[in-house]
């Protein structure tokens, strides 16, 4: 952390500081729906035929990819249940 977001000195510091908080808080909340979506695409290929080459049994709509995905959508899901929590208890970010 620089001395002045310490010291309270730069004050230009420190709003460049809460707008790189609020940019990667608006990246968070971007995560979960990112990752749902990719799960979805990724659920339904163009080329089964492919797929059915690379499988070694019957052909699943839940592949590694997907479990990928959903994994890493619940993982950033936190992001989203404290935005509704707030915003039930009626605070703002």
């Amino acid at each position: 952390m620089s001395h002045a977001l310490l010291d309270g000195s730069g004050g230009q510091a420190t709003r460049r500081g809460r707008a790189m908080q609020r940019a990667a808080d608006w990246l968070t909340l971007a995560a979960a729906p990112t990752f749902a979506a990719m799960a979805l695409l990724s659920a339904f290929p163009g080329d089964a035929s492919a797929q059915m080459l690379c499988s070694a049994g019957a052909v699943s709509p839940v592949n590694g990819m997907v479990a990928m995905y959903l994994l890493m959508s619940a993982f950033h899901l936190p992001a989203w249940l404290k935005l509704v929590r707030m915003a039930s208890a009626g605070t703002s970010p």
